[in-house]
């Protein structure tokens, strides 16, 4: 499996805290089947992570994994706020897609109310070649009420992500029922955790989603297909 949102790199942002919290994380996650793991830093004001600390940060992570052992690998990536994206240079924005290939980028849905920007910044993106991956909008109040808003996006060309706890239930039933909505509408494309670190409660591995979605095939393309077709820069 491929997990395509993560917070791994220590001390970048709320996420992961220290070095042996990254090796923990990328452990748990390596025993359950992941083979790659994409870190993917919040970009926004209160963590205004730079391109050039987030490649820092992943090849750091990639010689402490190899020097202990781990079988991971990390790629490049950043989980960019919609409003972020309308200050970054379009160099900057571009090394933050994943494997900094220029493709596919990791755009942060917010929590409460429709974004505005978003029609706007998917055309924007487009117009440079890069197409958003939508992350965990079924925690989005506006989605949970009408999922069916989503799917203006994704004739635009967005892909949705949504997070292992919110299928499994873990973040409550509102996340969970939007969830499942969204798969019934066929507007999810991939599974990822959102890993904040090793253990926690409130998070849910891949195979915890896997297992919750009781789907085999389903879980197959949202964790292992799409993810490695968004990785090769190929279309989906």
């Amino acid at each position: 499996m491929i997990d395509l949102h993560t917070h791994i790199l220590p001390g970048f942002d709320d996420g992961v805290r220290s070095l042996e919290e990254a090796r923990g994380l990328a452990r748990e996650a390596h025993a359950e089947g992941v083979t790659v793991i994409a870190a993917t830093p919040h970009v926004r004001d209160d963590y205004p992570t730079s391109a050039e600390r987030m490649e820092r940060g992943v090849e750091i992570l990639r010689e402490d994994f190899a020097t202990v052992g781990i079988g991971i690998e990390v790629v490049r990536g950043g989980e960019v706020a919609l409003e972020r994206l309308w200050e970054l240079p379009v160099v900057e924005a571009r090394r933050f897609t994943y494997g900094g290939a220029g493709r596919y980028l990791l755009v942060e849905c917010p929590y409460h109310g429709w974004p505005v920007l978003l029609g706007p910044t998917l055309a924007d993106l487009g117009a440079r070649g890069i197409r958003a991956l939508l992350a965990h909008p079924e925690r989005n109040d506006a989605v949970q009420a009408d999922p069916s808003l989503l799917a203006a996006a994704v004739r635009e060309g967005a892909l949705v992500q949504v997070t292992s706890a919110s299928v499994a239930g873990l973040l409550g039933p509102a996340p969970l029922r939007a969830a499942q909505q969204l798969i019934e509408l066929d507007l999810v494309h991939v599974l990822a955790t959102d890993a904040h670190g090793p253990g926690l409660a409130d998070r849910a591995s891949l195979a915890v989603g896997v297992a919750a979605l009781a789907d085999p095939e389903l879980a197959r393309r949202l964790t292992t297909d799409v993810p490695a077709l968004i990785l090769a820069g190929e279309d989906v």
